[in-house]
């Protein structure tokens, strides 16, 4: 078994609070690493060692910083293959999803290049007599981010890139159940030419979380996991005086319209509900079609489907639609949730939960579930399950599918299938609903766009990546400049006015 490390100054470094978490497999159920969890005397040092690296990283000028980057463009293209497999082996996902794990934080990536024109100022020449005004994006200096299992190659790229590009340093706290990728991906962007110190990983625990949002030099924190730990996180970091953003969870609807191509919509519904065993903040987790018929009809072409999917580890390669949740207490509680739809008297129409593979008994591997017939006061309804269960409430208008997704306290992302133009446009205006989908069933914004919900999905005034990710890790200064060429005694007491 392998004693993972943490990544300080440039260097692994066996961690000394004498503390483990277990690195499962969840295709087997076997402990596979053990990774140390951090004291705050072990953060404090990481914090020391970036706050005196962040200077000189700032005074680099941009486009010396986005050639790192481009370098760590091509070396994640290099190793593509071998960062998805160790993904895969902790996480549990598929091989082509992993790939995808790592696919779409490179695309932030490749985004933040552009860092020399995103972190251009403005210039007014003679606002007043011989006097010019201008304005400069500057880096905050120390910067954190605490990211979720589900994506534990995506979401870090989604936080450090924006962060280093603008002229910061990087502390990265990276989910304990699959730490192995983040830390290779610092080397990485060390072997691509980043200072020793910029970017750090310190693995941990809520010990770990605490001295990051109490640390007096830690200027801004991210997040990304559940609600009650995203609202915990903004509360106190702000507390702190510190600049948070914190994304929570999601229950996202699809409304499925009578005119819409049930075909397709079915076959997305498979793909959102069910692609990496539904652990995914942007899951599709509930269908709403509108009209019983519709209802009927939805429901018969999904079953079928559902029922053909190929649950298995992530080394059966392609032939593989999803595999085992991260942990033994994330099916326990799925299991759970399934239990309570049908205790509420919700209908099972396909029931996963007697699953079991041959040579991978003590797996965490859950069938594929689908609920019908359930109402807003379930349990299955209300709470994000982050598993295989697509649950199908019935709407009889559309004006009902859209209070749905309106009344619900997540408002990540939603979608709408249908054929009328009228009905996408009013759906798309009115639903309160961060992130939007018009016939696309899982609508994540590329990387030149931001990422981020409403509600009680999100925390903080900017989103993830995009535009917004340069004014989050960065503070305006604005800059009045006068070059008189004879000094005018005397001083002046009243407000200046530009004539």
């Amino acid at each position: 078994m392998q004693d993972l490390t943490h990544y300080i100054g440039g260097s692994h470094v066996a961690g000394t609070s004498g503390r483990f978490a277990d690195v499962f497999n969840p295709a087997t159920g076997e402990v596979q690493a053990r990774v140390p969890l951090a004291s705050s005397d072990e953060m404090d040092r990481a914090v020391q060692i970036a706050a005196e690296a962040q200077p000189a990283w700032a005074a680099t000028n941009p486009q010396r910083r986005a050639r790192v980057l481009m370098q760590f463009v091509h070396l994640l293209n290099r190793d593509m293959d071998k960062l998805a497999e160790a993904l895969s082996r902790e996480h549990g996902k598929t091989l082509p999803d992993a790939a995808g794990d790592v696919q779409r934080g490179l695309e932030v990536v490749e985004y933040c290049i552009g860092a020399p024109q995103m972190l251009k100022g403005e210039f007014t020449d003679s606002a007043g007599p011989g006097i010019d005004m201008y304005s400069m994006r500057q880096p905050l200096g120390v910067t954190a981010g605490i990211t979720p299992f589900n994506f534990p190659a995506m979401i870090p790229m989604w936080m450090f890139a924006p962060a280093i590009a603008c002229g910061n340093a990087f502390i990265l706290k990276p989910s304990e159940r699959d730490p192995s990728v983040p830390l290779m991906l610092a080397e990485l962007m060390e072997e691509a030419g980043l200072p020793k110190g910029i970017l750090q990983v310190v693995n941990g625990d809520k010990e770990a979380v605490d001295a990051i949002l109490h640390h007096p030099v830690i200027q801004s924190v991210g997040f990304v996991g559940s609600t009650p730990i995203a609202e915990y996180i903004y509360s106190t970091g702000c507390a702190n005086g510190k600049r948070v953003q914190c994304f929570g969870g999601a229950k996202n609807h699809m409304i499925v319209m009578p005119d819409a191509d049930l075909d397709q919509a079915a076959d997305a519904l498979i793909g959102a509900g069910y692609g990496a065993a539904g652990e995914r903040c942007m899951a599709i987790s509930v269908a709403v079609p509108v009209g019983d018929e519709t209802a009927d009809r939805l429901i018969d072409k999904l079953a079928p489907r559902i029922e053909a999917l190929k649950v298995g580890p992530y080394t059966s390669g392609t032939d593989v639609d999803y595999g085992p949740v991260v942990t033994a207490a994330a099916k326990q509680n799925i299991e759970r949730l399934v239990q309570s739809g049908l205790d509420a008297g919700a209908k099972l129409v396909v029931d996963g939960r007697n699953f079991s593979l041959q040579g991978y008994e003590d797996g965490f591997f859950l069938g594929p579930h689908l609920f019908d017939h359930a109402t807003r006061d379930m349990e299955i309804y209300q709470k994000e399950i982050f598993g295989p269960v697509l649950t199908t409430v019935r709407a009889q208008t559309y004006e009902e599918a859209l209070t749905l997704a309106m009344d619900h306290e997540y408002g990540n992302g939603t979608a709408i299938f249908t054929r009328d133009g009228d009905a996408a446009r009013d759906f798309a205006n009115r639903v309160n609903v961060g992130m939007v989908g018009i016939n696309v069933p899982i609508p994540v914004p590329l990387a030149y766009h931001t990422f981020g919900g409403w509600k009680k999905s999100a925390f903080g005034d900017l989103n993830q990546h995009g535009p917004d990710a340069f004014k989050f890790y960065t503070r305006t200064k604005t800059v009045t400049a006068r070059w008189p060429s004879g000094i005018k005694e005397g001083g002046e007491f009243s407000i200046p006015v530009m004539e």
